[in-house]
């Protein structure tokens, strides 16, 4: 059977309009998970070498089509205007507590920024950049929770690994000081990527 692989792909990327795993367009298409990383790396190279609209973007084993970053401003004039949304310095500290601690409960998010944080990780919840990852096994089974695709997705990241480095000890703090300090130019280049979010 004679077929444009990576036609298909582009196909099916485009009709999910959401991430697809690697195994399921193996699946589909019955080829190898390595095989459509090669498929998939000839289509992203494509587009880079024709200076095209669109990409293919990494989220751990799943791969996602999106429109480039230069056009993002033309793409969203389609849309209805609205008003920019940045997240608040509680939120930004509460996801960055999620991002690097992971699974983490409310109780220690609370714990390392020493107040209440249910209004940040409600806030959180309802952007869709974290979310619920299991219960930990201890009285009362809290909530554990974790980032999602679309906190990737926001802050143009493959996987969790992307993250910068940054060093924490024992019971270390991730506070607004430390987000906003110079110590770490690529972390604090990172957070002012996250208060650009929007919904």
């Amino acid at each position: 059977m004679s077929f444009n692989i990576s036609s298909i792909i582009e196909s099916i990327l485009f009709a999910a309009g959401e991430s697809v795993s690697k195994k399921e367009l193996a699946d589909i298409l019955e080829l190898t998970e390595e095989e459509i990383e090669a498929e998939v790396a000839k289509l992203s190279d494509f587009y880079r070498e024709n200076e095209r609209g669109l990409k293919i973007i990494h989220l751990e084993d799943e791969y996602q089509l999106c429109t480039v970053e230069q056009n993002y401003r033309y793409v969203q004039a389609l849309a209805e205007p609205r008003r920019k949304q940045t997240l608040s310095p509680a939120a930004l500290e509460t996801l960055s507590i999620v991002a690097y601690h992971q699974p983490v409960t409310r109780g220690s998010i609370e714990y390392i920024r020493g107040v209440n944080s249910d209004g940040p990780v409600s806030r959180l919840v309802e952007r869709g950049l974290i979310e619920e990852g299991g219960r930990l096994d201890a009285p009362g089974r809290p909530i554990l929770y974790v980032t999602t695709q679309e906190f990737l997705r926001s802050f143009g990241l493959s996987s969790l690994s992307d993250l910068p480095d940054i060093e924490t000890g024992i019971g270390a703090q991730i506070s607004v000081e430390h987000i906003t300090g110079e110590e770490d130019d690529e972390f604090v280049s990172f957070v002012d990527e996250m208060n650009q979010v929007n919904e």
